[in-house]
């Protein structure tokens, strides 16, 4: 079992690890499941238009990532899965919706899949990694390991250089005529470098090649999957057209143009979105 202390804002899981939480305001719970290999900051702007919509608002770093421990083992989907819902416990939320970016998709499916939907009300999968990513016989229009080695040699290379280096195509920055936020790629480095070297390399396998399609079909809630057309991190047509056909109450909406870090370009489309998926 986990352990908890009020007002000290972690929560030490059953193998020691602390994990960094925020949790503001009250209402119904939305928690937030952040992407590699960044933090619950990630969240912020989400996290003060729905504290302000009358929502209790909760994000953590995932183990090894921002203010978490920086493990060395444990860093896969089923450890982070069972972390989230050590915090689900700890805080006792019920009818909670779960929000999950990139990683942490895999992370809200991986959580459903294993602990079920008693705590959750609802789930929404941003630009997120299920089913695969990895190519395989079963899984043709994945991405190659050369991929997916390519990251791993970037994060053992010079990780500060290859973090400046992947906001580019993360925000879709490398477009023509793309406005380029400078203060949006150090928010993204910052996070970045605040975490272990060894949980980011880990974790390029926990996200590439967990399969999700068994999680997937598991999840019995309304599920938002929303994902950008143009997003060169996690391709579309890999992961959210094929999760949908594996969802039992998933909705599916397309953003055209819009890069993989959306929720933050593009924050006033996406909240009033989340929003709206929320009340209905």
């Amino acid at each position: 079992m986990s352990s908890h202390t009020k007002g000290d804002n972690t929560i030490t899981t059953k193998d020691g690890v602390r994990i960094f939480y925020k949790d503001w305001g009250t209402g119904q719970p939305i928690v937030f499941s952040h992407g590699w290999p960044l933090s619950s900051d990630d969240w912020d702007t989400q996290m003060l238009y729905f504290l302000a919509k009358g929502y209790r608002v909760i994000a953590h770093d995932r183990r090894g990532h921002g203010r978490s421990t920086q493990t060395w083992d444990g860093n896969d989907m089923d450890h982070y899965a069972d972390d989230l819902a050590a915090l689900t416990d700890a805080l006792d939320l019920r009818d909670a919706i779960h929000v999950g970016h990139s990683t942490g998709g895999g992370e809200v499916a991986r959580y459903l899949g294993r602990h079920g939907s008693k705590r959750v009300a609802k789930a929404v999968l941003i630009g997120a990694v299920p089913p695969v990513m990895l190519k395989s016989e079963s899984n043709p229009q994945g991405l190659p390991m050369e991929v997916f080695d390519g990251i791993r040699a970037g994060v053992a290379g010079n990780r500060a250089e290859f973090y400046r280096d992947i906001t580019l195509p993360f925000y879709g920055y490398n477009r023509p005529n793309a406005k380029v936020s400078e203060g949006i790629r150090q928010h993204w480095w910052l996070q970045g470098m605040a975490g272990g070297i060894k949980a980011h390399h880990d974790c390029v396998k926990a996200f590439s090649e967990t399969d999700f399609t068994d999680d997937l079909k598991k999840i019995d809630v309304p599920t938002l999957v929303m994902h950008g057309d143009d997003d060169q991190i996690v391709p579309i047509a890999d992961s959210a057209l094929l999760s949908i056909k594996l969802l039992k109450k998933g909705t599916l909406k397309v953003y055209p143009g819009l890069p993989h870090g959306m929720c933050t370009t593009h924050a006033d489309v996406i909240n009033p979105d989340l929003l709206a998926f929320f009340k209905d």
